[in-house]
């Protein structure tokens, strides 16, 4: 499936929102000028559930106008997964399968699957990182799509630059990452490790900000206390640019999760994150 967006497009990232039901997110997200949007498994198989054909949620978003850049995401996918500690986020994440994302995902006409390990089992090797994500990458190659690993914290792959080694060890040509602002700082990467990525890697970028000094809980924080762009102490500027001149393609998310926007209007998020992301934009690339 072909990639429509490019760097100049922004894509509204659906999880800090994902107490919106997706029909009711298109609408304020496009009027606030997104041209892309990023699903969950869980919107389509709820709407699926409801008795709405995938190819008509396709439809609907498009008619929106929308592209869907990505289902947000594929959590079971390490050997260790399969013995996590039971909890009721665990439990969660063990649906999060590749066979079952990937299979929703091409329903839906969506380029690409994020990989995310997040489940706090054993850290896996680079040789078993390398192989599973391989496997995810064949899976999703059947169906003409991409795959992405998300380095996080707070899990077992934390650092982008951790993450961008498992993607080249495992040697597939439709494997790449998605660079998250925040995992990238807190991560402890910098933007030399991101100049070192081949462009072609990087499938989807994510900002949003925070202070310089981190909070004890990595987690809470990357949950509940991300701020828009511009409001903290990331060298965002440095991070457009870096993008700009390795020739990134990959078109620009906003995903800030944080406290209290659960519950407020749609609107009203979609207008905020797109009035940051266009303020930093400019400025980077001298339009502002």
């Amino acid at each position: 499936m072909a990639d429509a967006l490019g760097p100049a497009d922004l894509v509204f990232c659906s999880p800090p929102r994902d107490d919106v039901p997706l029909l009711d997110r298109l609408g304020p997200v496009a009027a606030a000028g997104f041209a892309g949007i990023s699903l969950l498994p869980g919107d389509i198989w709820r709407l699926e559930e409801a008795g709405m054909p995938a190819a008509e949620i396709a439809a609907r978003i498009a008619d929106a106008g929308l592209a869907v850049r990505e289902v947000d995401c594929i959590a079971c996918w390490l050997p260790s997964h399969d013995q996590a500690v039971r909890s009721p986020m665990n439990d969660l994440l063990q649906t999060l399968t590749p066979e079952r994302v990937i299979a929703a995902a091409a329903r839906i006409g969506a380029p690409s699957v994020v990989v995310v390990e997040m489940m706090g089992t054993a850290a896996p090797s680079l040789d078993e990182a390398a192989a599973a994500f391989a496997r995810v990458c064949d899976l999703a190659a059947e169906h003409g799509l991409k795959a992405q690993i998300e380095a996080l914290p707070p899990g077992n792959i934390k650092s982008v630059h951790g993450a961008a080694r498992i993607v080249e060890a495992a040697g597939r040509a439709n494997g790449g990452l998605t660079v998250d602002t925040w995992h990238l700082f807190r991560g402890g990467s910098t933007l030399a490790d991101l100049a070192a990525i081949p462009p072609g890697r990087i499938h989807t970028v994510q900002i949003n900000d925070a202070p310089a000094t981190p909070a004890d809980d990595l987690l809470r924080e990357t949950m509940n206390a991300r701020l828009l762009p511009g409001e903290g102490d990331f060298d965002l500027l440095g991070f457009v640019r870096t993008l700009d001149a390795i020739g990134s393609t990959a078109p620009i998310g906003v995903e800030v999760f944080r406290a209290g926007q659960a519950g407020t209007p749609i609107g009203e998020t979609a207008d905020q994150w797109m009035r940051a992301a266009r303020a930093l934009l400019g400025q980077a690339r001298g339009m502002a």
